[in-house]
């Protein structure tokens, strides 16, 4: 199920279990993963990207071994917060992905996520080649993180309300 806002992928959620977050580029695809409580995002690992049906049996089986909850796909913005091809892209995958689960599908705006996970590398002192290894599931680790961070922040307001 896509859900069109953070907010009801928030409710679409059970209360606890742990939560995916997708860097969907055009060759990787980089996946992390949450914590059952969702407070923390760790990187898990890159997959490459073959063809939809490939990658998505290789996603699925990571969701069906962690007992994934919920899925956070980075949502390519451009700088003036209009959506461009790539976001299209990530919406059809969406879709596609859609129709192979039930679970909750929210969006995260990505924005400067991967520039994010560069500078963290650089200053983990990585070499260059190290770097373009992690890169794609440290992003996603940064777009989960924000997502995470948001689902927190709706959950304490929901708990004062």
């Amino acid at each position: 199920m896509i859900c069109a806002s953070i907010e009801d992928f928030a409710t679409a959620l059970p209360c606890i279990g742990a939560v995916a977050g997708l860097d969907l580029g055009t060759k990787t695809l980089g996946v992390s993963i949450s914590d059952g409580l969702r407070s923390i995002s760790t990187p898990l690992r890159t997959i490459r990207r073959q063809k939809f049906t490939l990658d998505a049996a290789e996603l699925l089986k990571i969701v069906a071994e962690r007992e994934i909850v919920g899925l956070v796909l980075g949502l390519p913005m451009n700088m003036d917060g209009s959506e461009g091809p790539r976001a299209q892209s990530t919406r059809a995958f969406a879709r596609n992905l859609e129709k192979l689960t039930p679970l909750p599908i929210g969006f995260w705006d990505e924005r400067l996520s991967t520039v994010a996970a560069e500078r963290a590398m650089l200053e983990a002192d990585l070499s260059r080649k190290r770097r373009a290894e992690l890169v794609d599931h440290v992003a996603a680790g940064f777009i989960l993180q924000g997502a995470l961070d948001r689902l927190g922040h709706l959950r304490r307001q929901d708990n004062d309300g």
